[in-house]
Formats: C-alpha cells, sequence, structure tokens
C-alpha cells in the first residue's frame, strides 16, 4: 500500500504544488458536508487541467486510496464526507468554465464546477434558459453535484429535474479513463444534440452520489426565456389540504414551480428573504388586502373571507407560470387558482414566488437559521395518490417524538414541491441548536455571521436528529419512496431488488474493481 507522503510528491509531480493541499484545515473543511463530518481526508486536490487529474485518479486508485469528488458543498447527506482517511477528495469548484452556448441548435456545454446562478446569468444575455434551472443553493452549489444529487427545483414542476434535460456528460472513471456519453460518445460527432442513440449510458452517472465517476462535463438542452410570467399564492388551513391543493396543480403541468411552505417555513423563508421579520406582518397585508405582486395584466385580489391568518395555521401555496404570452399563463394561472380553490385554498398576495423568480440564487446564507441554529432536510418522493398516507405516517411519528423534540429543543419544518406532473416530494426539515460545522463558518456573508452567535455543543439534540433521520429513512423506503441527494443516508443499494443490485455492482467492477470512487455513496 502506497505511503501517503510518497503520493503527495507524485501527485505534485503530475498536478503542480498547487493542485495539491494538505493543511489541515483546507481538508476539515472539505470533509464535512451541511449536517456532519467524514472522517478527514489526508489530501485535497485541485486541477483545471482534465488530462492530469486523470493521470493522477488513475494513481489514487491504485495506491488503493479513496477517491472522494465534491461540488459546491451544499449537501447533508454525507455525499462526500469520506469513510476513511485514506481518502483524497477531487474539489471540481475550480472546473467553472462555460465551454459553449449554441442558440442555433439550443445546448448548453459547462464544466461541473459552474454554478446554477454563473449558468443562468450567461444564458440571459442569449434569450435562453434551461428548462429546471436549478436549486435555492444555486448560488453555490455546482453541475456536478446537481446531477449527482438530484437537483430540483426552479421549473421542476414543469420540466422535472435538472438530469431531465441532460443530454451527456464527460465523466472521469477510477481508471483514469475519460468516458463521454450521449452523441459526443461516437467517433464522428462534434455536437451533444442527442443522448439516446443506443443505450443510455449518460444515466447512469445521474443521482449516483459521484459513486460510479467524476463528472468533468455537462451537456444539457435549452429553451427561449418565456416572454411573460404570472405568480399565485393560495392560503389552506391545513397540511393535507394544501397537500391535495399541490397534487392538483402538479397533475396540471401547469406551473412551473408549485411548492407548499407549513407556517413555520414560511416564517422561515419570509425571513430568509428579507420580506419580514415574521409570518405576522404577512398576515396584516392579507387582512388589508393590498397587493404585493402584480400577475399578468391586473393587481391580484386578495380573497381571505372566512380564512383564519393566525401565524400557527396557514399553509401556503406558491406557483409561479411562465409562457410564450401573457394570455397563456394567466389561463394557466386561473386555472390553478381555480384547482387550489377546490382543495379548499383562499388566495392571498404572491409574495414569495415573485421574489423567489426575482433572485432565484440569493446568497447562501440560509446554511444557518435566522438564530445560528442548524438544520438539516430529508425527501421523500412518492406518486400524488401516495402523499397522503406518507404525510399521516410522518405526521403519526413525529406526533410520537414531540416529548423527545422538545426537552433537546428539535424543531421541525415540512416543505411539500411538485416535481413534473408524476411525483410529490414530502421533505421535513429538523432544525436545532448545536456548534457550526466549517460550511457554516465559511459561506454566510460576514455581515450576516456578524450578526450570530455560535451555539454551544448539543451533544443530545444531535444524537436526537441522527436517530429521527434514521428513523425517517426508514420509514420512506417502507412506502415505496424514492429520494434525491442519496449520499450515505438513504438505504439505496439494501432497498434494491437483489437482481438489480447485483447488476449495479457489476457495472461498477467493470471500470471500478477496488470500489476506490465514493465509497459508501449509495450505500456501495
Amino acid at each position: 500500500m502506497h505511503d501517503l507522503n510518497r503520493l503527495r510528491t507524485e501527485l505534485i509531480a503530475v498536478l503542480g504544488a498547487d493542485a495539491v493541499s494538505s493543511e489541515l484545515e483546507d481538508r476539515e473543511a472539505m470533509s464535512a458536508d451541511a449536517y456532519s463530518r467524514g472522517a478527514t481526508c489526508a489530501m485535497v486536490i485541485r486541477s483545471r487541467d482534465r488530462a492530469a487529474l486523470a493521470r493522477a485518479v488513475a494513481m489514487l486508485a491504485a495506491a488503493g486510496v479513496h477517491i472522494v469528488p465534491r461540488g459546491g458543498g451544499m449537501s447533508y447527506t454525507g455525499g462526500y464526507t469520506p469513510s476513511s482517511e485514506r481518502s483524497v477528495i477531487v474539489d471540481l469548484a475550480v472546473l467553472d468554465r462555460i465551454v459553449e452556448i449554441n442558440p442555433d441548435d439550443m445546448y448548453l456545454r459547462v464544466e461541473s464546477g459552474c454554478t446554477w446562478q454563473q449558468i443562468h446569468a450567461a444564458l440571459q444575455a442569449h434569450d435562453l434558459r434551461l428548462p429546471c434551472f436549478g436549486t435555492f443553493s444555486g448560488a453555490r452549489a455546482t453541475v456536478g453535484g446537481g446531477l449527482s444529487n438530484g437537483a430540483l427545483f426552479m421549473g421542476s414542476a414543469r420540466f422535472g429535474t435538472v438530469a431531465d434535460s441532460l443530454l451527456g456528460l464527460e465523466v472521469l472513471l477510477a481508471d483514469g479513463t475519460i468516458l463521454r456519453t450521449g452523441q459526443l460518445g461516437f467517433a464522428a460527432a462534434t455536437k451533444p444534440f442527442y443522448r439516446t442513440y443506443g443505450p443510455d449510458l449518460t444515466g447512469l452517472f445521474v443521482h449516483d452520489a459521484g459513486a460510479f465517476g467524476i463528472k468533468l462535463e455537462a451537456s444539457f438542452r435549452l429553451i427561449r426565456r418565456p416572454a411573460a410570467q404570472a405568480f399565485a399564492s393560495v392560503a389552506f388551513g391545513d397540511l393535507l389540504s394544501a397537500a391535495h391543493g399541490l397534487s392538483a396543480v402538479g397533475r396540471s403541468g401547469f406551473a412551473e414551480e408549485a411548492y407548499v411552505f407549513d407556517p413555520e417555513s414560511t416564517r422561515r423563508n419570509l425571513e430568509g428573504l428579507g420580506l419580514a421579520d415574521s409570518l405576522g406582518k404577512l398576515a396584516a397585508v392579507f387582512r388589508s388586502g393590498s397587493s404585493i405582486a402584480k400577475s399578468v395584466g391586473s393587481v391580484a385580489r386578495v380573497a381571505v373571507g372566512g380564512l383564519k391568518l393566525r401565524d400557527d395555521d396557514i399553509f401556503s401555496l406558491h406557483m409561479a407560470f411562465a409562457g410564450d404570452s401573457e394570455a397563456a399563463v394567466a389561463a394557466q394561472r386561473k386555472a390553478c387558482l381555480q384547482l387550489a380553490r377546490e382543495a379548499g385554498g383562499r388566495e392571498m398576495p404572491a409574495a414569495i414566488p415573485e421574489v423567489v423568480r426575482a433572485d432565484p440564487f440569493p446568497a447562501p446564507d440560509a446554511v444557518l437559521g435566522h438564530d445560528g441554529s442548524r438544520w438539516a432536510a430529508l425527501n421523500a418522493k412518492v406518486a400524488h395518490s401516495d402523499a397522503e398516507r406518507l404525510i399521516n405516517a410522518a405526521s403519526e411519528y413525529f406526533a410520537n417524538r414531540s416529548a423527545a423534540m422538545k426537552d433537546a429543543g428539535v424543531t421541525f419544518t415540512q416543505l411539500l414541491i411538485a416535481l413534473s406532473n408524476h411525483a410529490f416530494s414530502y421533505e421535513p426539515v429538523l432544525h436545532w441548536r448545536d456548534e457550526w460545522l466549517p460550511i457554516h463558518r465559511n459561506v454566510p456573508r460576514p455581515e450576516v455571521l456578524a450578526g450570530l452567535a455560535e451555539p454551544a455543543a448539543n451533544p443530545a439534540a444531535r444524537a436526537l436528529v441522527a436517530e429521527i433521520r434514521r428513523d425517517l429513512t426508514t420509514l420512506f423506503a417502507a412506502h415505496g419512496a424514492a429520494s434525491n441527494q442519496i449520499g450515505r443516508t438513504y438505504p439505496y443499494a439494501e432497498s434494491l431488488l437483489a437482481d438489480n443490485r447485483r447488476l449495479l455492482k457489476a457495472i461498477r467492477s467493470q471500470f471500478d474493481a477496488q470500489g476506490a470512487m465514493n465509497r459508501g455513496a449509495l450505500g456501495l
């Protein structure tokens, strides 16, 4: 087995001294995500030279070292936290070049370290857009991380995840091979305009938590930027009514985004957007009947008859619409408002979805709560008709744990998201006060951190959160749910049918016989 000091010397010879870091602070920061610390890696490597990086990765695999790809670092499911100190993290954030924007053939090529914000800004100059164009964390989250972990949100109610618009990849395998998928995988091809000429090799490396290879470049299909947009928000008196409204809107396919906040989520998100100090301020706006945002062609009128607007009972459904004309989006908006009303909702000012679209990639200050607390989310994707059963099971679980959570100071919020027209995402988020991880100290803006005090270590709350996360992932699996951002958190491999699991392992072993690439991710 290779001595690590010798290996470092060999890596420097291939990559250059500036591309290899052994500094403890750097290694510790890169080895922790937004939820937990992994084993502290032995080194971090960063290189814009893909050929040199390929030689280095082959060298690492041959030396019996675990290779861990890392993007923007916004994960909270252990997707890149090393399982062994004999690991080297490959920091891909330096691969941030936009390779090609092709308006004639409607595709985009980017390196994997590009952020969704960077891509969105570059495409605006061409009046173009990705169908699903990123996540809440898109100011920092990268293409490689998003494709490894199922990135979704902006545009997802209509277009699904970012991977659903993917045309092909350039992937570095553990043995140093650089593989191209999609149309660029053919000898005479020069454009990544098509994905499925023959078996879909691209899909093998999507949502893999980096366990199958290191994404170096991705190609996406593009759409024209919509000429018109509109927004709508609807208040419900309980979570299940809001879920039914979300499913109705999701099935229609009319909205580009459709999501539900519970009362505390609404409050927290309003604070994060800088709209209000609390839900009470928004409720005052509701009661006044005034408008915050213009809808297509007219000022939104607030129907609040019979609706209570206390902080503890507003479950809010938010929708964004986009299309080729104001008449088209007005029709979409009208249809979805009617669907929401039939589920028991009442229209309210569309402040949240309008601000989200106006600034889709805010500074990543929200890795901390407004009071300096920490948070970690989970998610379960089910069919619309199974959503109520899942929500009821999760609600029963939280009710049974309420006393322990209260004693430990652990709270939870809930987010619901429509994904394309066929999937429903339930996302509970746990909140607790605890000492910070490197991401909490390094990512928020200095002026934000200056107004916060780091809490003391809270091992009791941390242990309870870990227990709840384990219980919920087991509950989700029992309901046949899918999840994005699998990492090392969800029981993916063990939940597969035996033949599927055997095939998955056999395919991986063809180009990574030692299991060097992100060992432990996906449960492999």
